[in-house]
């Protein structure tokens, strides 16, 4: 009797077939193989910069105080807000326009676009510095003196970030996912804590406009640097010649996008502010502790969404529907396996990870396994919001987001008032478990 192999075979000839497996996986050059190893490299990025995140956060409040870390935190949360949406879509657009143009061979369309859209962005992201700036200037009597300056420098920023959106999505639609995330996730940062880091040595002031100047002229410079490696490789990779520009195009599709990313931001810090407004604030920086903690689940999930969106745009202009229901089944996999792995692992690490923050935040841990039932029923449909957006079903997406918006509200104007951080979480999960679920018969009924 055998089982599964040949009783002859010697232990040299299946270490061979082992090898030439191995090899086999590594010479395949297929879609699926390059996705695994693009949404690869993009997760390891993506732990990277929150590894190196948290140590720069360490260090920044050792070096700026808390005081001065506490008024750079607070400038740096909203150039992060509202720089992700600065500009305005335009970056997941990129995964469905230059697929969509390079498979029909309008390249006049794809130089159009790949130029540009960051154009475009740049000049929508400086109109919303301005108004900004204005903001600022309106309610400056309302604010306290210290954050005046600051938030002014925040608005220096916000134009440049529009431009780092747009090339990360063009650069990720090219399979380039080291020059789409690590120049800003991690040389920038590196580049930020070696000068504050360097004036702290030489006895120079470390405190929140040191910083902010920094973060300007670092941001600035890494980008800068990005769009010359980018027009490099793309003047290889799309052949000279005229260029067609369609704004209006270009903008009907990417503003649905960006209601949904604003859902999804609002989604994902209605939790925090809610708690802010009916708990103490210490309640508040433990469910945070828990709530960080778990981000790293959803590492996979960008990960994933972000090698293989313009794959289903491409299926799609290509007519190929048997494939890109196969390849949408296949990432489905990809996010869902490893998402369960890392929250087995950290729910077992759970309470000494907690206990990192200091005493107390151990009393998080009931709600991380509250937290991770949300986080895995987004994982169990993959990146379906993703190839509903470019397959055009771009209002859908935004009624689905915008219910487990409500969702989420509601819940947390019911349930944090009754069970304090036990409710927060559960509003959290139960609206991640409604919107999974309508993405999932929104995708099959897409793909049927």
């Amino acid at each position: 009797m055998t089982f599964g192999f040949d009783a002859a075979s010697s232990p040299a000839q299946s270490f061979a077939r082992v090898v030439a497996r191995v090899r086999a996986i590594l010479a395949d050059r297929g879609d699926s193989r390059l996705a695994q190893l693009v949404a690869g490299k993009v997760f390891l990025v993506r732990v990277g910069n929150a590894m190196l995140a948290l140590v720069s956060q360490v260090l920044l409040a050792r070096w700026m105080g808390s005081f001065e870390f506490g008024i750079f935190i607070y400038v740096w949360t909203w150039v992060l807000m509202i720089g992700a949406l600065s500009d305005m879509g335009l970056s997941s657009a990129a995964r469905r326009f230059i697929p969509e143009y390079t498979e029909l061979k309008a390249y006049d369309k794809l130089r159009g676009f790949l130029s540009g859209s960051r154009w475009l962005a740049f000049a929508i992201a400086t109109a919303i510095g301005a108004a900004g700036a204005l903001g600022v200037t309106l309610i400056q009597p309302w604010l306290d003196h210290f954050l005046v300056v600051p938030l002014y420098l925040a608005c220096v920023m916000i134009p440049i970030y529009g431009l780092v959106q747009v090339q990360a999505g063009i650069a990720q639609s090219y399979d380039w996912p080291n020059l789409a995330l690590m120049p800003f996730y991690i040389i920038r940062t590196l580049a930020m804590l070696a000068l504050i880091g360097g004036a702290w040595l030489i006895g120079a002031p470390t405190d929140a406009m040191t910083a902010l100047y920094i973060s300007i002229i670092t941001i600035y410079a890494v980008t800068i640097g990005q769009l010359v490696v980018l027009d490099r490789r793309l003047h290889r990779k799309v052949p000279p010649g005229p260029k067609t520009y369609e704004p209006k195009v270009w903008l009907a599709t990417s503003m649905p996008i960006f209601a949904v990313e604003g859902l999804y931001l609002m989604l994902t810090y209605v939790d925090i502010l809610a708690l802010e407004h009916f708990r103490s604030p210490d309640e508040v920086a433990v469910y945070y502790a828990a709530a960080r903690l778990l981000a790293v689940v959803a590492f996979v999930y960008f990960a994933i969404a972000g090698a293989t969106t313009h794959k289903f745009t491409e299926y799609h202009v290509s007519g190929d529907r048997a494939r890109l229901a196969q390849f949408f089944g296949e990432t489905i996999k990809w996010t869902f396996w490893p998402s369960l792995a890392i929250c087995i692992a950290i729910l077992i690490c759970g309470k000494p990870l907690l206990r990192l923050f200091g005493p107390g935040f151990d009393a998080a841990y009931d709600v991380m396994f509250i937290l991770a039932i949300g986080m895995l029923a987004r994982a169990a449909v993959g990146p379906a919001e993703r190839l509903l957006i470019m397959l055009g079903d771009r209002k859908k997406c935004v009624a689905i987001y915008a219910l487990a918006f409500a969702v989420n509200l509601a819940l947390c104007f019911v349930l944090i008032p009754r069970i304090g951080i036990e409710g927060a979480a559960a509003s959290v999960s139960m609206a991640l478990a409604v919107e999974s679920i309508c993405l999932y018969f929104a995708a099959r009924r897409r793909l049927a």
